[in-house]
């Protein structure tokens, strides 16, 4: 018989390596961009206000994909929580599915297997509570905020029908259930920002764009996912869903160069319900060094077998 995890293993760290040294390359040039532009400023500035702009122009973005709640993946979890602790980063962006609501709330997934059904929406929800406790001690200075994924949506989607679609009563119940007021984003202060809902004068729901970047869930599931998403887009963006790491870097007319990237997942490789069919997913997370101006350097950083790939960037 065929060890498909191993085979999975094996696979993911083929594309990882691969992907190393396209970010060696990446951020070789961009070190020496820096270099370059530092040396400029500093012909022209006093070294004392060179030193201010430097200090205070730059922020570090982590980006944090699909969890799943009691789906969470610990070792991965906890070699981003390390690489971030490292970071200290101002903000974190979290790309949704970060409970996984199954169960009752679960009306399009019928689960086939008694293992899926061992917790609770309770146990579920607080798995993610857990998951913000810890990232919130690590990263204590960081300002949060969480894109709602198809899973906690979920929620929304069964409130409406138990209420054959009365609106006062669907809200009512979403806000007796829903994530959002379950795990106390409010309290918290970490913004939630829903898929029925338009933000940041944005023509499409559930998207913000920040700097020079948009950031959402993610829709579709095809394995060219960066590429058909950066064509659609038109612009620089950061998704979840897909559980693959990927990333597409298009030049167009009208933008110039922009990008597409999905940093894969924090969850189970092998959910039951993929029982004969080995996935192509992984772990990892994604970091941006993001300039005043809003430009700013991205990277997927990989996880393999519990074990962060961020280290090897910083011994370059």
């Amino acid at each position: 018989m065929t060890d498909w995890s191993a085979v999975q293993r094996d696979e993911a760290r083929k594309v990882y390596e691969s992907e190393i040294v396209s970010l060696r390359k990446e951020l070789d040039v961009a070190k020496q961009a820096l270099e370059n532009a530092t040396k400029a400023r500093m012909t022209k500035l006093p070294a004392a206000a060179a030193t201010r702009r430097r200090a205070g122009s730059d922020i570090v973005r982590v980006i944090i994909p699909d969890t799943h709640g009691c789906m969470i993946d610990k070792g991965a979890m906890a070699a981003m929580l390390a690489d971030i602790k490292a970071l200290d980063p101002q903000e974190i962006i979290l790309l949704g599915d970060h409970v996984d609501c199954g169960g009752f709330l679960a009306q399009h997934h019928v689960m086939g297997y008694v293992a899926e059904t061992d917790y609770t929406y309770e146990e579920d929800l607080g798995a993610a509570a857990g998951f913000l406790d810890q990232l919130q001690k690590t990263a204590p200075r960081a300002k949060i905020e969480y894109l709602e994924g198809n899973h906690e949506r979920r929620v929304e989607t069964w409130c409406v029908t138990q209420v054959l679609r009365h609106r006062k009563d669907a809200e009512g119940l979403r806000r007796l259930l829903a994530p959002e007021f379950r795990l106390r984003l409010k309290e918290r202060g970490i913004n939630y920002y829903r898929q029925g809902q338009f933000y940041d004068n944005l023509p499409v729901p559930g998207v913000i764009k920040r700097g020079k970047c948009f950031f959402f869930h993610g829709v579709s599931t095809a394995k060219n996912a960066t590429a058909a998403t950066v064509s659609k887009i038109g612009g620089n963006c950061v998704f979840g869903h897909t559980h693959r790491a990927q990333s597409d870097i298009v030049r167009r007319i009208s933008t110039g160069i922009v990008g597409s990237w999905n940093p894969g997942c924090l969850c189970q490789l092998q959910p039951l319900w993929q029982h004969t069919s080995p996935t192509d997913w992984s772990h990892g997370y994604a970091v941006q060094l993001v300039a005043q101006s809003g430009s700013f350097l991205h990277l997927n950083i990989p996880i393999i077998d519990g074990e962060s790939h961020f280290a090897a960037l910083l011994k370059l």
